[in-house]
């Protein structure tokens, strides 16, 4: 027998075939998703470096609208999307003024809404990864059952059994179980990877809206104890 792929595919029955194209479609998603993370996160760490020298100044002289306008302008970075987000709710909360919470009460609950919708925006497309992982495997034994079943079939019908009818036929459906497995595989091992490559990125910016957190509760608490000592005076 040969195991040319192209021998392959054309002693594979309708059934068979359908399976491993559904197999083919599974792994070219999983590329896809693997290429198009990779390329964002690797952008979004582009963005956020320029964004950081860019704001640093601005935030030693403290200019809030300063960052939030250079936020505005790199929207690709997920750094300065909570920072822009942030600092628009901490500045909103100062123009208003009103209500039972201060400004920085409104930035921190506004941080939480951020990481959360950032976090969801990071693993855009990794359930496609997770369940092509996990459904792969299956979809190839699948195909093996049916290879198997029609290699049993054509001894039915060709009244002729033994080792040597059945062998060809069950090493060609095999090879639907070594697909599904060659999809599955990389598949897992690319989901983890970006898993742990998505906590360290939440990791960082939860560090970072911390301190633009403590920063801005020591501002207000500068600003607070000026107003204090002028009244006093």
């Amino acid at each position: 027998m040969s195991f040319d792929l192209i021998h392959i595919w054309t002693e594979m029955g309708s059934l068979a075939k359908a399976i491993a194209f559904v197999l083919v479609i599974m792994a070219i998603a999983s590329i896809g998703v693997v290429v198009e993370r990779m390329w964002a996160f690797r952008r979004s760490a582009k963005e956020s470096r320029i964004f950081v020298k860019k704001i640093a100044p601005m935030l030693q002289h403290w200019d809030m609208a300063g960052v939030q306008k250079a936020a505005d302008a790199h929207k690709t970075s997920a750094l300065a999307r909570m920072f822009g987000a942030i600092i628009r709710r901490y500045l909103h909360g100062h123009e208003t003024g009103e209500g039972g919470l201060a400004p920085i009460d409104f930035a921190k609950n506004e941080s939480e809404r951020v990481r959360e919708a950032i976090g969801a925006d990071l693993r855009r497309g990794m359930n496609v990864l997770a369940s092509v992982g996990s459904v792969a495997p299956f979809v190839g034994l699948l195909g093996t059952v049916v290879g198997i079943i029609g290699a049993f079939q054509g001894i039915a019908t060709k009244g002729s059994g033994g080792l040597g009818a059945v062998s060809a036929g069950i090493a060609e459906a095999l090879i639907e179980t070594a697909f599904g497995l060659m999809v599955a595989i990389p598949a897992v091992l690319f989901f983890n990877y970006l898993s742990a490559r998505v906590q360290r990125i939440e990791m960082a910016l939860t560090r970072s809206a911390g301190e633009l957190l403590d920063d801005m509760e020591n501002q207000d608490g500068r600003v607070s104890q000026d107003q204090i000592k002028q009244q006093a005076a």
